[in-house]
């Protein structure tokens, strides 16, 4: 094919202003099959991102709960408030020009701010707050949790959330949450703010405007989602009626780059301009780039694997402690997470209250095979593991296989796509699987309610968290779990976290193995750009470029 420069390929008219982008295979050439010697820098009006978003399953932010969609999420949807990722503690209104706080703790009243529109240019109303969290609540999709902690259901939402005569937003709670635990949750994406006359011009059969939704856009964001091909490409742009600071980026380009290699080599030869998997090795050779730069910060982050307690050789203490000793936690750190993360055997990732650095953990094959012993598997079992196939949880994966094998564990590693692995996760159709969680509002409650609560383990229930997804039934710990977030005296609600963590640490069926450090290589052009403490707050829409 003939070369074409980036600059051609980038004009404003390769990105008229219609609904959908180009045709697949020409975006596919466009953006992965031009001659390298007709590469050239991305216009300063446009950021190109390389970065593994196979996790992606939808642009709902009624269903929307990976990593990567949490920060497109974060981009271009709005909520009622926000924390500040400078520091997390600190709120802000986002939409909401002020709120106030019943003197019983049980209802919250949010005034919105004037003249606020969608990118639809609908107006957005207290109608649309209410529509919104109403949404999410009777779709009951597996975030629907955080607002369902409130005493939400589909049968009371119209009556606990709901818009006032006088434009202000009603949140009405079950019981006296700590305020701030409340709009922290406020603050997920569950909890964005949609355009409700836009969705239901586009409702089938009562759904709400579900299957529109999942690859379409209705917010009132900084950067408005223009397309997005899945395990391929997402686009935003700039979204015109936003109603605070504007960006000064047309666009923001997210290109499905699983290899780090590869990533490594697209950012050194200017066809991207932040490159977000770089594995350590890469990692210091774009740090010795004179033309290039790194960055990091300390994510709220954790990477763990499970075991699945419908098996019934996981399930077994025995086992489950006996996993916990066969992880070379020194060796991945000095390797496979070599600036992109931190041993961590807590739930808790450091940096939110009550955390924990307890590591009583270290590889000890020998401890393992006496654990296996008392749980009448001396011979040991086989097992398949479920492993998105990216780094550095393929590394990980492999490594528990070699040290399992030691004691007689025999697994099966079954690589797959985020979607794929997750899909699997969620029907509690795995043995062991190796995943991340991501807290989704900066309270402890965001881990502690989903690693140690479990209300109904039967297949059908709701409530689907991770203690859930892997079969384990905790009727104490989830008591406990709901008394920490009523617990008014912030000392005693950390000693609750440090001893849900103690017994989680010594019972549960997770693996805790590290907290993650999010790094990125970045060309110097690009200014402005800072990697969040949550999957939602690294606001590209910040960014300049010179």
């Amino acid at each position: 094919m003939p070369t074409v420069s980036l600059a051609t390929l980038f004009s404003p008219i390769a990105f008229r202003p219609t609904r959908r982008l180009l045709g697949g295979a020409a975006l596919a050439l466009m953006l992965a099959g031009t001659a390298p010697a007709a590469l050239a820098a991305t216009p300063k009006d446009t950021l190109v991102l390389a970065w593994a978003i196979d996790d992606i399953i939808t642009l709902d932010p009624g269903e929307a709960f990976e990593i990567s969609a949490g920060e497109i999420m974060g981009n271009s949807y709005d909520r009622l408030v926000r924390f500040d990722p400078a520091d997390p503690s600190k709120l802000y209104g986002d939409l909401a020009e002020s709120w106030t706080v019943s003197p019983d703790g049980k209802t919250f009243t949010f005034k919105l701010k004037p003249g606020l529109v969608f990118a639809s240019g609908n107006p957005i109303t207290a109608e649309d707050v209410a529509f919104s969290i109403q949404r999410a609540v009777k779709l009951d999709k597996s975030p629907a949790f955080i607002l369902n902690q409130f005493g939400l259901t589909k049968d009371n939402v119209a009556q606990k959330a709901k818009a006032m005569p006088d434009g202000t937003f009603v949140f009405e709670t079950d019981q006296p949450y700590a305020p701030t635990f409340v709009l922290n949750c406020l603050t997920a994406n569950i909890a964005a703010v949609i355009d409700k006359k836009l969705v239901l011009e586009h409702e089938k059969d009562g759904d709400l405007g579900y299957a529109w939704l999942k690859t379409n856009y209705a917010g009132s964001g900084p950067l408005k989602i223009r397309d997005w091909r899945a395990n391929e490409i997402l686009v935003l742009e700039k979204n015109d009626k936003y109603h605070g600071d504007k960006t000064k980026l047309a666009r923001v380009i997210y290109r499905h780059v699983k290899e780090s290699a590869t990533q490594r080599l697209l950012l050194e030869s200017g066809d991207i301009d932040i490159a977000r998997n770089l594995e350590p090795g890469d990692l210091e050779a774009v740090a010795k780039n004179d033309k290039l730069v790194t960055t990091a910060t300390p994510k709220g982050t954790v990477y763990y694997f499970s075991l699945n307690q419908k098996n019934p050789n996981l399930a077994k203490p025995e086992v489950r402690e006996a996993f916990k000793y066969l992880v070379d936690y020194d060796g991945i750190g000095a390797t496979l997470i070599k600036g992109i993360g931190e041993i961590h055997q807590n739930f808790l990732p450091k940096g939110i209250l009550g955390a924990s650095d307890a590591k009583p953990y270290t590889l000890d094959v020998a401890k393992a095979k006496d654990l296996l012993a008392k749980a009448g598997l001396k011979d040991g079992f086989s097992v398949t593991f479920d492993v998105r196939n990216t780094q550095p949880v393929t590394g990980i994966a492999e490594s528990v296989q070699r040290s399992a094998a030691q004691a007689g564990i025999k697994i099966e590693i079954i690589p797959g796509d985020g979607k794929q692995t997750l899909t699997k996760y969620r029907a509690r159709n795995h043995d062991l699987y190796i995943g991340q969680w991501g807290v989704d509002y900066w309270d402890p409650n965001s881990n502690a309610d989903t690693f140690t609560r479990n209300v109904d383990n039967s297949d059908n229930t709701p409530a689907k968290t991770l203690a859930w997804r892997n079969s384990w039934d905790i009727p104490d710990l989830t008591a406990k779990t709901k008394a920490a977030v009523l617990e008014s005296d912030a000392g005693k609600r950390v000693a609750i976290y440090e001893d849900l963590q103690k017994t989680f640490r010594e019972t549960s069926p997770f693996v805790m193995v590290f907290q993650m450090t999010e790094a990125a290589g970045v060309n110097k052009s690009v200014q402005n750009f800072k990697l969040g403490p949550s999957s939602d707050t690294t606001y590209v829409y910040r960014v300049t470029k010179n």
